[in-house]
């Protein structure tokens, strides 16, 4: 049944399952896992390591098949979903022989679309994404958050309404982190996308999301669908309120009780 309030979700799971054989034995990575996000919502799943919530965004994007349940977009079951919604894996995955500017325009060129739009577009799209100057820079030059910010670039150049960030910060140092943190929260207000966010930080998910998803360990199921009621615009003062202390709890406290 469709759980988004103004019509159907912009992206929708429904009882996904997946299994693997590891040297010939069985595996279960999901079983039943169930979530959804409305259009323009920031959505964040945690859950222990290895419990499979990188296999969850393979299956969301196309790269793996579940065994059972449903992928809909914008209400409809999609079978072929190579190339409908963009995504950044852990890793930034820049190619080191290719500029930041030929890097981010990567995934038009692969689209085939128009390769001169699509540098004019990134070219101005740059200051925003803290790259201006570094066009014609190869990624050996770039920092930690610089190269994080590259990526997100050319996750944002897809032209997906939704887009998957695999704890695209997670490498990062804590001061880092936090300055990209509240600049993802404002370029996600600028271009209104729908994101699913994969995070181990507690204090991280509740800071940018809209609602968190819990998952238990491997098989991943979801535990708790915890909402995060904080106004926005949201900054970082935020993080020192009792409002926020206590959905820090909450969140701690459902994945020590995951069974």
């Amino acid at each position: 049944m469709n759980s988004c309030h103004d019509g159907p979700c912009k992206i929708e799971l429904t009882g996904i399952t997946k299994g693997f054989r590891v040297n010939g034995a069985p595996l279960k990575a999901l079983e039943n896992v169930s979530l959804h996000a409305a259009a323009g919502e920031f959505v964040s799943i945690i859950g222990p390591s290895g419990c499979g919530k990188s296999t969850l965004f393979n299956i969301i994007c196309g790269l793996l098949q579940q065994d059972e349940g449903q992928v809909l977009l914008d209400g409809h079951a999609v079978q072929r979903r190579a190339g409908s919604v963009g995504y950044m894996p852990q890793k930034d995955l820049l190619l080191p022989w290719r500029s930041v500017l030929h890097n981010v325009i990567l995934g038009p060129e692969l689209q085939g679309q128009d390769a001169e739009a699509a540098r004019r577009e990134a070219t101005e799209l740059l200051p925003l994404f803290g790259l201006e100057g570094f066009a014609d820079a190869y990624p050996a030059l770039l920092s930690g958050g610089m190269k994080q910010r590259a990526a997100l670039l050319r996750t944002f150049l897809t032209q997906r309404e939704v887009l998957l960030l695999d704890e695209p910060f997670g490498a990062l140092d804590a001061l880092t982190r936090m300055e990209l943190q509240e600049w993802l929260l404002h370029v996600w207000a600028r271009f209104d996308k729908t994101i699913l966010f994969i995070t181990h930080d507690v204090e991280e998910a509740a800071f940018l999301s809209d609602k968190v998803y819990v998952l238990s360990p491997r098989p991943a199921q979801v535990c708790i669908e915890v909402p995060i009621p904080l106004s926005r615009p949201r900054h970082r003062s935020v993080t020192f309120t009792p409002e926020f202390a206590a959905l820090k709890e909450r969140l701690l406290g459902a994945l020590s009780r995951c069974p």
